[in-house]
């Protein structure tokens, strides 16, 4: 796909989900055998739901029709979300991961640091870093410069914060 119709499906698409209070992350065209997939990411604040995804997928569907902009070939529109090991790029990005777990990769060396984004401001992110074999977790700070890469981490066994209030009041009980 060209730079231009990147452009062009991104000015096109981006006031239509905007206008559905949702912000246009990502547009991707792939082929797939003789047919083509438009890939649309989408995702605010409070994230996303089947309804609101259903919902910007029709308005998507109709102008796409309306303006033939993928062209007179078969194609599939495809609508969803960032997903759960999303790439943090934009500083909203790093906003919407507050208290998840991140694998940051430092400009600096290129080490790998794991840990969990406690606040973002202009500048960078306040994160604490776990501690290993008992040790306590460490509150460190990384300006935007410093961050090559970040990726937010699956976490299978993190135990809620109403969880672990719950336990402790049962404990007390």
């Amino acid at each position: 796909m060209s730079t231009t119709q990147s452009e062009r499906l991104r000015e096109l698409l981006e006031p239509l989900v905007t206008s559905q209070g949702l912000d246009l992350e990502e547009i991707a065209v792939d082929s797939v055998g003789r047919k083509r997939v438009l890939r649309v990411v989408v995702d605010s604040d409070t994230g996303a739901d089947l309804d609101q995804i259903a919902d910007v997928s029709r308005a998507l569907s109709a102008k796409l029709d309306e303006t033939e902009a993928m062209g007179e070939g078969e194609y599939t529109l495809e609508v969803g979300t960032p997903g759960a090991e999303r790439a943090l790029t934009e500083h909203r990005h790093y906003t919407r991961a507050v208290d998840r777990l991140v694998r940051f990769q430092l400009t600096e060396g290129g080490d790998d640091l794991v840990a969990r984004i406690l606040e973002v401001d202009d500048e960078g992110v306040d994160v604490e870093v776990p501690g290993v074999k008992g040790r306590k977790a460490t509150a460190r700070r990384l300006a935007f410069g410093d961050i090559d890469k970040a990726r937010v981490q699956v976490e299978f066994n993190r135990k809620d914060k109403k969880d672990e209030k719950d336990m402790k009041e049962e404990e007390e009980a």
